[in-house]
């Protein structure tokens, strides 16, 4: 018999249209792998319920009675978004006890039957397992063209995250054992597993279309979480506004001495000025957006200082 115990984690949030299947099909996926002994009996699923206010909970109180050694869940008391929802499930699975976990999006895009390829790769030493996706023919022009925006800014930034990574991966004991060490408010998973430094392999995979439901992804929430982990993982933005400021404070000056030194001569002031008051409006819209860094930073700092935990549990089925 296997010795690897399994977790499937999934994050849910307003899912009652594509929970039930969801349940079905990792179920099957599920028993595919003990019945072929690639993964222990006691392996299980692990759904954690975003503060839904659908039937999103009652759909898992009922797959946990029907079966309670395999279906688990965990309920918040409120939304607190998908980065700590798979923090919470991360955190509780390595309590219950486990050797590897998987997450993955309630929705079934990611291709589910590449779970035995994770498996198989963290039995041959893999520590950390990443799922990459093949292309984002599924995407839209807007969302595609900014996601490629985000993930070159994030290497440019010095986050060296693969395009196209999602949170579908596979992480072990290991690795959630140095996980339990960071208390940040906001973790930013995608660049702190590659932080750690631990082996890694990749599974790349097709994204298919989403059958039921919504999204519940929309542009203010991937804005969010890009700008945490642009400030969770570098200060190079703060850099950039004092690169940029000192450029525009010397060009400033010399333009001043130039102004200064015609004056003098000729008496005249420098002709074409009109041009910097666009230039002017242009610089008090950059001063706003460094203030608008700053502040991100700060406000960064003001949720570590309160130390505030990342969620709230209502309900545990374990």
């Amino acid at each position: 018999m296997s010795e690897t115990k399994l977790a499937i984690v999934v994050p849910c949030f307003n899912e009652e249209e594509t929970l039930p299947s969801t349940i079905v099909r990792l179920k099957e996926i599920l028993d595919e792998l003990i019945s072929s002994d690639v993964v222990n009996a006691s392996s299980y699923l692990y759904f954690v319920d975003d503060g839904s206010k659908d039937k999103t909970w009652e759909i898992l109180e009922n797959a946990h009675s029907d079966a309670p050694n395999h279906v688990k869940a965990l309920k918040f008391t409120r939304n607190f978004g998908n980065q700590r929802a798979i923090i919470a499930g991360l955190d509780s699975v390595r309590e219950l006890g486990v050797d590897c976990a998987i997450t993955i999006d309630a929705d079934l895009q990611q291709d589910e039957t590449k779970i035995k390829d994770f498996v198989k790769k963290y039995q041959t030493g893999a520590e950390i397992v990443c799922g990459i996706r093949n292309n984002r023919k599924t995407d839209g022009f807007f969302k595609k063209s900014t996601a490629l925006l985000f993930y070159k800014w994030m290497n440019i930034l010095g986050v060296n995250i693969p395009p196209n990574h999602s949170e579908y991966r596979l992480v072990s004991k290991k690795a959630l054992d140095i996980i339990s060490d960071y208390h940040e408010a906001n973790l930013f998973l995608r660049g702190l597993f590659y932080e750690l430094g631990l082996k890694t392999e990749y599974i790349y995979f097709e994204v298919k279309k989403r059958e039921l439901g919504d999204s519940k992804f929309n542009f203010i929430s991937l804005a969010r979480l890009a700008a945490h982990g642009i400030i969770s993982f570098s200060v190079r933005p703060l850099r950039f506004v004092f690169l940029t400021g000192l450029a525009i404070s010397t060009i400033s000056f010399i333009v001043g001495i130039v102004g200064f030194y015609n004056l003098v001569l000729n008496g005249k002031h420098l002709p074409g000025l009109r041009p910097f008051d666009i230039f002017n409006t242009f610089i008090a819209g950059l001063q706003i957006l460094c203030v608008g860094v700053i502040g991100e930073y700060i406000g960064q700092i003001l949720e570590e200082v309160k130390a505030r935990p990342r969620y709230v549990k209502d309900k545990e089925l374990n």
